[in-house]
């Protein structure tokens, strides 16, 4: 797999989608914790969502693992909220691949291989089958709850031990198991002091793939809290993969100037 594939990798095939149930890198306490109530605990969730920033940058560590390989680079994320993500993707301190992804399109720049892709966001359904919105990248690089709805309801689960809430109601979970559907099941873990998201497990019953983000450490940054560290797993038929991030520099509500240029010499990417 060519670096410019472990950047399509990293951008998009984590952000959304996945099935089978795995549990998270994080400790999980032997003591029961504070009884808190439902309502309570999606009000978090709830909050936690409704935290914004009007532009975000930083630079990421990004390792890579699957069956097969094992490699490393270094990524920075420009971000002007409900408008559009810039990325470059760097290998031994050159620039390899640069990104722009908006509301409704694509556009990726080879520079090693001299070539371009632009599409609607489609294109990644179609090429990788991850099915997602622009939303989904923003929440994902934010540490906010991915998808989530103030119009949809929710469930706690009866876990005395973590903070778990469920897009779907337990017989709806089993029945989604039980009979596989094109539907997506996500569970937002809290953790043991209730005001922040220690993990997230994304799950779709309709194929054999599991995703979990695991948030290991956070930062504040102008009194707001950001990812410092995030643990990536995701599991299919085929392989098992692990993306480990690192924050190396974080700056919000900072002027971001987005730019993308295809030069003229570059043809479509076969």
């Amino acid at each position: 797999m060519s670096l410019y594939k472990y950047f399509f990798f990293f951008l998009f095939a984590f952000v959304w989608m996945g099935c089978a149930k795995k549990t998270t890198q994080h400790v999980i306490s032997t003591e029961k914790l504070p009884k808190i109530k439902d309502k309570e605990l999606i009000a978090v969730l709830d909050s936690l969502h409704q935290i914004k920033v009007k532009t975000f940058y930083t630079k990421l560590s990004v390792d890579y693992k699957d069956t097969t390989r094992d490699v490393s680079f270094k990524t920075s994320i420009k971000n002007v909220t409900d408008s559009a993500v810039n990325a470059i993707i760097t290998y031994a301190r050159i620039p390899i691949v640069t990104a722009m992804v908006t509301t409704d399109s694509v556009l990726v720049v080879n520079k090693n291989d001299k070539c371009y892709t632009k599409a609607s966001l489609s294109y990644i359904k179609e090429n990788f089958g991850i099915d997602f919105n622009y939303e989904n990248i923003e929440e994902l690089i934010l540490g906010r709850p991915i998808d989530y709805s103030e119009e949809q309801k929710y469930f706690v689960l009866n876990n005395p031990y973590q903070y778990v809430i469920s897009s779907h109601r337990k017989k709806d979970r089993r029945r989604l198991e039980r009979k596989a559907k094109e539907d997506i099941l996500i569970f937002y873990t809290l953790n043991d002091q209730a005001t922040q998201i220690q993990s997230m497990s994304v799950e779709s019953p309709s194929d054999s793939t599991n995703i979990i983000i695991d948030y290991m450490a956070w930062q504040n940054t102008n009194g707001i809290e950001l990812p410092k560290e995030v643990l990536i797993f995701i599991n299919t038929p085929k392989n098992a993969i692990t993306i480990r991030l690192e924050y190396e520099k974080v700056e919000i509500n900072e002027p971001q100037e987005l730019i993308i240029k295809i030069p003229e010499s570059y043809e479509k990417c076969d």
